[in-house]
């Protein structure tokens, strides 16, 4: 079952002002072993990876104001994902957070990497060793990501979580050759400033079977926050390597999320959905020609109203007619640097913007390079 367990962190937001988020639509390069999906060149792909931790590390302009970092599914090989922790805690600022995908490893491998850090995971590591104990499981496949805060002394958390979607073929059930199913997700309550957000890995958005759905679970959840302390989600992170991020599956789903055609519900009302994708040039499908990788956006409820535009770049519509504003970006390679107020601190009467894109990132000679104007 989709258990949602609360996290207190300590990170220090900016009250009133917009929180600038970063999401980075890079290719992966897959190869496929042993019904596993992992990345063909793991060291290039760090290397790559490190470029981006640089740029924000870095911090020219306002990029120093960066507060949520994400990376799409798989972004990173697990042999790589103690530098990559390393680098955060060395060279990120605080109150900074951080999402990555990782390949696929060995569930005992995966316990390895949870018995690093007990203290921050200790649900998912108790869940982990009863599966393990039940069967012959130690090398099933385990997709999973990182949710990296440095908090506002310095202190690196550290939290895990699997993908629960169990299918290796993802829309085919394939049960003769599953992954992991991942049961335990952290919802993040940020101290002082009491700021609400969950991370899901592709699938997970849409996932239901006949008992649960992860999503109902989500607003079941956000909802018994605004009934019992008004408080609410805040943003939900989706990372993804999907080849249809527009699939009907994931349409009927956000239709549902902020359609509120069942029933009232204000602790997503005004919750920030992002989906944080690979770019086209992702490789290591079959058939990838007939794929259409890329096109993360943004959203939330229409009540935030944007007008709709156009660029060569994103634009800005209402999903083919749902309830929502959704800043859609294209499908090359490319940093998107946007800001966003807490949606529940908007006054009507004021003009004030409910989304800006600070600014657009592409690849030149190996480096990142911000897209003039």
């Amino acid at each position: 079952m989709f258990e949602i367990i609360e996290k207190q962190i300590n990170i220090d937001l900016p009250l009133g002002d917009p929180l600038h988020y970063m999401v980075c639509q890079i290719p992966n390069h897959l190869g496929l072993a042993d019904f596993s999906c992992r990345l063909a060149n793991p060291k290039n792909k760090w290397e790559e990876v490190k470029a981006v931790f640089e740029l924000v590390a870095t911090g020219d302009g306002n990029l120093k104001k960066c507060h949520f970092l994400a990376l799409p599914e798989a972004a990173i090989s697990g042999e790589y994902v103690d530098s990559a922790l390393a680098f955060i805690k060395e060279r990120f600022r605080p109150n900074t957070v951080t999402f990555f995908g990782v390949d696929h490893v060995p569930l005992v491998k995966y316990r390895e990497f949870l018995e690093r850090y007990p203290n921050d995971n200790p649900e998912a590591l108790a869940s982990v060793i009863q599966d393990l104990d039940s069967g012959d499981s130690n090398e099933l496949p385990t997709n999973w990501s990182i949710t990296a805060v440095k908090e506002n002394d310095g202190r690196l958390r550290v939290f895990m979580q699997a993908k629960s979607h169990p299918y290796v073929g993802e829309e085919h059930l394939d049960s003769l050759h599953n992954l992991y199913r991942g049961k335990v997700f952290p919802l993040f309550h940020c101290q002082p400033n009491s700021l609400h957000f969950m991370s899901l890995i592709c699938f997970d958005y849409i996932y239901r079977d006949l008992y649960q759905s992860n999503i109902s679970a989500i607003v079941d959840k956000a909802n018994h926050l605004f009934f019992n302390s008004r408080q609410q989600l805040d943003l939900l992170m989706v990372l993804e390597c999907n080849p249809k991020p527009e699939h009907t599956a994931f349409r009927d789903v956000v239709n549902g999320f902020y359609g509120e055609y069942m029933q009232y519900t204000p602790g997503v009302r005004n919750t920030i959905t992002v989906f944080c994708n690979t770019s086209a040039e992702t490789s290591g499908l079959p058939k990838k020609e007939s794929f259409s990788f890329g096109h993360s956006s943004v959203l939330f409820h229409k009540s935030h109203k944007i007008l709709t535009a156009g660029t060569p770049e994103y634009q800005v519509d209402d999903f083919n007619g749902l309830p929502v504003c959704r800043l859609r970006f294209g499908a090359a390679t490319r940093l998107y640097y946007f800001s966003l107020p807490m949606l529940h601190e908007f006054d009507p009467r004021t003009t004030r913007a409910p989304l800006k894109v600070q600014g657009i990132f592409k690849t030149v000679n190996n480096s990142w390079q911000r897209i003039e104007d």
